[in-house]
């Protein structure tokens, strides 16, 4: 099975309601769809979103990464040469890492396919369900606390409140939450980079002594602020997870060494594909720290590759966060993982399983 082509085409899906962090607002999915055709008629797929403000990526970089450093280097190679395929996927060029992820996925699937078995079952097997959590997008407090009502009505059993804005409102967010879903779900906060290194100490110590219990604080200071980040984890409660500060293998096994995290949460936009993710989360079991699987908004395409991760490493990646299908208006692929609220089920197909993409705009570049 030889790659032939590498096509990209542009896929946008509506938001059930526009999602807000510290950070951004968003309220469609425009994502890059990647397709590699082989010489035996297979394709694979992978997907990346334009998520600038946390790996610089835009769609035309995105585009141009892939189609003038990556795919030439790719047209020709066999995929059962996975390892010499991802190698000249990530020494292609520096960064870029959403385009790299985005190439990696659809290899990764082709090479699922190659062998007939669905791709959690080529990278260690596993029980094909997992159980995600959900975001509620940083509002007013009642809007925050009707969403998560409605959440835990529908089965999600841990939420993850953004917060960041306002240190003041985002205590009494918190604090109001907790009161509205205590004993039903469990709070994940994710800062995305909002706080200061002493707010973050601040409000997290508050809401510990007011008896709030947090499953973890994320990302509560800038990604550079590596010192800040040990300053929170050392004086906190609450386990703090890395997301931001973390890329890379070697930044996992610098940030433990420091202490300066407790989870390390994995992203394959962050990371530039499976191939690194594997090795984060093979170097986090080494040393005994957990992992979460994250998302940025994504559909069920490079999701998928998420979740069949997830289940092979299910031993060190014990959190799940990958609710963008669930975020968005409708699913566009038809195949692949199947997204039921909280649980997230992988089918026996071939690679990622997906059959067919709706309302994919064929670019020409």
């Amino acid at each position: 099975m030889k790659i032939t082509d590498i096509r990209f085409g542009m896929l946008r899906v509506p938001l059930k309601t526009p999602f807000k962090t510290a950070l951004r607002t968003v309220e469609t999915v425009e994502d890059i769809v990647v397709s590699i055709h082989t010489d035996t008629g297979h394709v694979g797929y992978g997907e990346a979103p334009a998520t600038a403000v946390i790996t610089g990526d835009t769609h035309g970089s995105i585009i141009e990464a892939i189609r003038k450093f990556i795919a030439p280097r790719l047209i020709g190679e066999d995929i059962a040469n996975l390892n010499r395929i991802t190698r000249l996927i990530q020494t292609a060029l520096e960064r870029n890492t959403s385009a790299k992820a985005a190439v990696e996925i659809a290899v990764y699937d082709l090479w699922a396919q190659l062998y007939d078995a669905p791709l959690y079952k080529m990278l260690g097997g596993g029980e094909p369900v997992i159980t995600t959590d959900i975001t509620i997008s940083v509002d007013h407090i009642d809007k925050m606390v009707a969403d998560s009502l409605s959440a835990v009505e529908r089965g999600f059993e841990s939420l993850k409140i953004k917060v960041g804005k306002d240190i003041g409102v985002d205590i009494e967010r918190v604090k109001a939450i907790y009161a509205a879903v205590e004993g039903r779900a469990l709070l994940r906060l994710d800062a995305n980079q909002g706080w200061t290194a002493k707010q973050a100490v601040y409000a997290v110590q508050t809401l510990e002594d007011a008896g709030v219990r947090l499953e973890l604080l994320e990302q509560p200071v800038k990604a550079q602020d590596i010192d800040g980040l040990k300053y929170v984890t050392d004086r906190v409660h609450t386990p703090v997870m890395a997301d931001e500060s973390v890329f890379g293998p070697l930044q996992v096994i610098d940030l433990i060494k420091l202490h300066a995290a407790d989870i390390i949460n994995i992203k394959l936009m962050k990371t530039g594909g499976i191939s690194n993710a594997v090795r984060i989360a093979d170097i986090a079991a080494l040393y005994g720290v957990q992992c979460m699987i994250g998302c940025m908004i994504e559909t069920s395409i490079s999701v998928a590759a998420a979740v069949h991760l997830a289940v092979a490493k299910s031993d060190v990646i014990t959190k799940v966060d990958l609710d963008g299908p669930s975020l968005c208006a409708f699913n566009p692929v038809d195949g692949g993982v199947i997204f039921n609220e909280s649980e997230i089920s992988i089918s026996d197909a071939p690679g990622l399983g997906i059959r067919e993409i709706r309302g994919l705009e064929a670019m020409t570049v």
